[in-house]
């Protein structure tokens, strides 16, 4: 269901019964914290039971509470402030392992992203990359690293990469407006999603530049600006984002694209192991005997 639910609440509040309407006023008040709770726990903290949630559920419209869950947490990704999000963070936690929860959801996020991430959309933005007179990366706040990441190892196999980490939109634009149509834009955006970053995006595709936009879902801001759309699954951790998804689909990114440059990459790099070594950039090994 694309609309959204506090909408179908407000309107469908009329016909809910006194166990209903003790649900929907807890997830109006509290959507931060209901978007997180198993059934029987949502039931238990407005004082119904776990049945009488799964019902509402599918009284909504929705195929059962998972899908209704889902389309909570999607609205509130986006909603939640700093604070809301330690909150939430810490209610999640309990009293459990910490490192065992972060570790299995992020897990869980690579293997949705191996899973749905398009194979086509893919290629076609190497194939983009390649084929471009320059690339520009944009990351803002979190999604800064992202974009370092990617520009330092592009950097080693092509020509005019340019990384912009600029989180003004002013001083976006100013790093942008050489952008051309033969040139090709990386943009990252993840909840709470970069206003500047979607601008930029939708500047350059103006110009007539090709998009490609590595973001969360196809409803994003930066997807509506995108000619080629990566998905790669990311989460909410406390005050943190977990990128570990997003940098994987780059990690995929630049193997797939040094494996195409291999001829180039090998002359880069076998004159940069010399000026290593002679300018003893990196401490070298030594041999016990």
């Amino acid at each position: 269901m694309s609309t959204d639910i506090l909408s179908i609440l407000q309107s469908r509040a009329p016909t809910f019964s006194k166990g209903q309407r003790l649900i929907a006023r807890y997830i109006t008040e509290s959507y931060d914290k209901a978007a997180f709770m198993t059934a029987n726990r949502l039931g238990r903290t407005v004082g119904v039971s776990e049945s009488t949630v799964v019902r509402f559920a599918v009284d909504l419209g929705f195929d059962g509470y998972p899908s209704m869950q889902k389309a909570l947490q999607e609205m509130v990704r986006n909603r939640l402030t700093s604070v809301q999000r330690i909150e939430v963070a810490n209610d999640r936690l309990g009293g459990h392992d910490v490192v065992s929860m972060v570790i299995q959801s992020d897990m869980e996020k690579l293997r949705q992203t191996e899973e749905k991430l398009s194979r086509e959309a893919f290629h076609a933005a190497v194939q983009a990359i390649l084929g471009a007179k320059r690339v520009y990366i944009v990351g803002a706040r979190s999604t800064a690293m992202l974009a370092g990441f990617l520009g330092y190892y592009l950097n080693y196999m092509l020509n005019n990469v340019h990384v912009v980490t600029a989180s003004g939109t002013g001083e976006m634009f100013e790093r942008i407006v050489g952008i051309r149509p033969e040139d090709v834009l990386i943009a990252f955006s993840f909840p709470r999603y970069s206003a500047s970053t979607a601008k930029a995006a939708d500047y350059c595709r103006s110009t007539g530049a090709t998009v490609i936009a590595i973001t969360d879902n196809p409803d994003s801001p930066l997807a509506q600006c995108a000619d080629h759309l990566i998905c790669a699954k990311s989460d909410m951790v406390s005050l943190v984002d977990s990128l570990v998804a997003p940098l994987s689909v780059v990690n995929a990114l630049i193997v797939d694209i040094a494996s195409r440059r291999e001829k180039e990459l090998h002359q880069t790099l076998d004159a940069l192991e010399h000026i290593w070594d002679e300018y003893h950039v990196y401490e070298k090994q030594v041999e016990n005997k």
